[in-house]
């Protein structure tokens, strides 16, 4: 995948997850109104690959550090959108479905979270929805 990534021109990876609980909701979390992207915007659990991760370890750390639960599987691949960083760098964000531990959500970098059902999702990006629509059918 990264290979790819890097054929196309991308220069920053991100991890993204879709987490679901027992009653199929998703779990957004909502950026800060002074935020990068235009502040506000509801997204998946999500972000930067350091140098020295794979894709799957970034997952792993990312969740923990946004949201204080932890994986404790990954399923599917649910593909990419690409989009310019803050700073201004083509960036691809790699999605997964994951499943945690189902411990009280620990914002650290947002300010609010919600399990989304249906109508909640449409809260998100195209792209993310678009990444929601492909979780379909998949299941961690």
């Amino acid at each position: 995948m990264t290979h790819q990534a890097a054929a196309d021109g991308i220069t920053k990876h991100v991890v993204g997850a879709v987490i679901t609980d027992h009653d199929c909701l998703i779990l957004l979390l909502h950026r800060t109104a002074d935020d990068y992207l235009g502040g506000g915007l509801w997204e998946l659990p999500s972000g930067g690959v350091e140098p020295d991760e794979n894709l799957l370890d970034a997952l792993h750390r990312e969740v923990k550090e946004e949201t204080g639960l932890t994986i404790t599987s990954v399923g599917g691949y649910l593909g990419h959108f690409d989009y310019l960083s803050k700073s201004g760098k083509k960036t691809r964000q790699f999605n997964f479905t994951a499943t945690t531990t189902h411990d009280r959500v620990t914002l650290t970098e947002h300010d609010a979270h919600l399990w989304a059902d249906q109508a909640g999702r449409g809260r998100t990006s195209s792209a993310v929805q678009t990444v929601l629509a492909a979780c379909h059918g998949h299941t961690a």
